[in-house]
């Protein structure tokens, strides 16, 4: 089964907001990508909006609305702005991510046991309006069961912890920890997603886990690609997961 490769858009995004007008355009970065074979499009538009803006979404949502069986995923914490957006857009999945305004990026998931309440009403309010689910979530196997109990379709496994331990004496221990985490939310009938600091050289071993549903970069494909070109970069990134368990 191969895995459904999403491409994060943010770092494109930032480097458009850095000279004040649509270039690099983020929908052309987008249409490209899918030409090239990608599945889908993410966007993290925080409150700031200092890389991806809510207007982002939109452009977006028209075009994998150009590519049968293109999917639009939006994270980000869920404020009212954020909500009314997603909500307005219906992507094709919603993805809530832990964030405080103030953070650079996503560094944890949610602490279901602080904050179920808040999860589980925005996880309604999105399947009412027919928007799959997934919650940011640690590589905890334990807190499956209440991440399942939300009422979310997914979970997306922040993987940073792997990518640090990535080529190092840690990295078996990690990958069973992963392994572990994704093994139980699939036997509560979660999907499994994952995100953070996967890249060219550590996605292949990470996609040994069986039935990764989807995995979304971006930091990593945007520096690849300085390095040995944007079409180059997305092909492997492509056939990586394609070939995937």
């Amino acid at each position: 089964m191969s895995t459904f490769f999403s491409i994060n858009f943010n770092k494109i995004a930032l480097l458009r907001n850095s000279r004040g007008r649509d270039y690099p355009s983020v929908a052309e970065f987008a249409r490209q990508g899918l030409a090239l074979g990608i599945n889908g499009l993410t966007l993290h538009p925080r409150p700031d909006q200092r890389h991806a803006r809510y207007s982002d979404v939109y452009e977006l949502k028209q075009v994998a609305a150009e590519f049968s069986g293109a999917e639009l995923n939006i994270e980000g914490y869920p404020c009212d702005e954020f909500m009314q957006v997603v909500l307005d857009a219906k992507p094709h999945q919603c993805t809530l991510v832990p964030d405080d305004p103030n953070q650079i990026t996503s560094d944890h998931g949610w602490n279901l046991h602080q904050d179920f309440d808040l999860v589980k009403s925005v996880v309604a309010k999105l399947k009412a309006a027919g928007i799959r689910s997934s919650i940011f979530m640690d590589p905890v196997a334990a807190d499956m069961e209440l991440a399942k109990a939300t009422g979310a379709d997914r979970i997306e496994l922040y993987t940073e912890s792997y990518a640090q331990a990535f080529a190092t004496e840690q990295q078996d221990a990690v990958l069973a920890q992963f392994s572990e985490a994704t093994k139980a939310a699939q036997a509560l009938g979660l999907e499994v997603n994952a995100g953070h600091d996967l890249s060219l050289e550590n996605l292949d071993l990470f996609l040994t886990i069986p039935d990764i549903k989807e995995v979304s970069i971006g930091h990593a494909l945007v520096v690849e690609s300085l390095q040995q070109g944007y079409e180059r970069t997305v092909k492997a990134y492509v056939d990586i997961c394609k070939s995937s368990a």
